[in-house]
């Protein structure tokens, strides 16, 4: 395993030095976000790999969900960069590096370096329950886990779709998106994207105590990431300063477990 899991962090730093070159020809790296969610669907992949053809029911489940999770988001994120241009975050982040020529250093310290082993450690329930050997008999824990994917990537989904549709109407422009899921959350896809990963933790949970306890670093910080760091927090701040009828709609909406509407 060991050798396996060394294996999955050479190639996935190999692939983030050439992705962080194609960054610095274009002066941007926001397609990183996509990245992010494809490079989770290819460690597994290369993990079911290194397992071979007898790898567990469970091996094949969790590789299953987390490409289907992967796919799915890799190329939403990737349309929209494409549509949209460069992510308003990492401009300002890189914007004083770039206006002092030190773009490709900073390109590479503060996001591909940092986003490689990020995603590295957050893919760790994916990989571990993957490359853990065991037999075909399928626990609790595996059905429960893939019951919680199952509502994490409807969540994701469904609010991404949701939140396109309301952004191609040019009658939106300015407005805030309260109804379908956004009505119950101000975060269906940061709450779909908690279970999803969550739900895979206690698929690779099945195979045991210790592949539970190594890979329970992953589902936590993207809890933390998501809730406290760089995901909603960073998100509020600009939609506030952007949308006059924010604030309403936060007083009203919980900001991540989907519940009714305060009136």
């Amino acid at each position: 395993m060991t050798h396996a899991l060394l294996v999955n962090a050479a190639v996935l730093a190999i692939a983030m030095l050439a992705l962080w070159r194609v960054a610095v020809r274009i002066g941007d790296v926001s397609f990183i976000d996509a990245v992010w969610a494809g490079g989770m669907a290819s460690l597994a992949l290369l993990s079911l790999a290194q397992v071979g053809t007898n790898a567990p029911l469970r091996a094949w489940l969790i590789a299953a969900a987390t490409v289907l999770w992967g796919a799915r988001l890799a190329t939403h994120l990737y349309r929209r960069w494409r549509e949209q241009g460069e992510d308003l975050r990492y401009a300002r982040i890189l914007a004083k590096a770039k206006a002092e020529g030190k773009f490709a250093r900073a390109a590479l310290t503060t996001v591909f370096a940092m986003q490689a082993v990020l995603l590295y450690v957050t893919c760790l329930p994916a990989q571990l329950g993957i490359l853990t050997p065991g037999n075909d008999a399928a626990g609790p824990l595996l059905a429960a886990g893939t019951l919680l994917w199952l509502v994490g990537f409807a969540f994701e989904s469904v609010g991404d779709a949701q939140l396109a549709r309301f952004r191609a109407d040019p009658a939106n422009a300015g407005k805030v998106l309260d109804t379908g899921l956004w009505r119950y959350t101000r975060h269906p896809n940061y709450f779909g994207d908690t279970c999803v990963w969550w739900g895979i933790w206690l698929m690779a949970a099945d195979a045991g105590a210790a592949t539970a306890v190594a890979s329970a670093i992953g589902p936590l910080f993207l809890t933390f990431t998501l809730t406290q760091w760089s995901g909603k927090p960073m998100l509020e701040r600009g939609m506030a300063k952007r949308r006059p009828d924010y604030a309403e709609y936060v007083r009203r909406t919980s900001g991540f477990i989907p519940l009714p509407p305060k009136k």
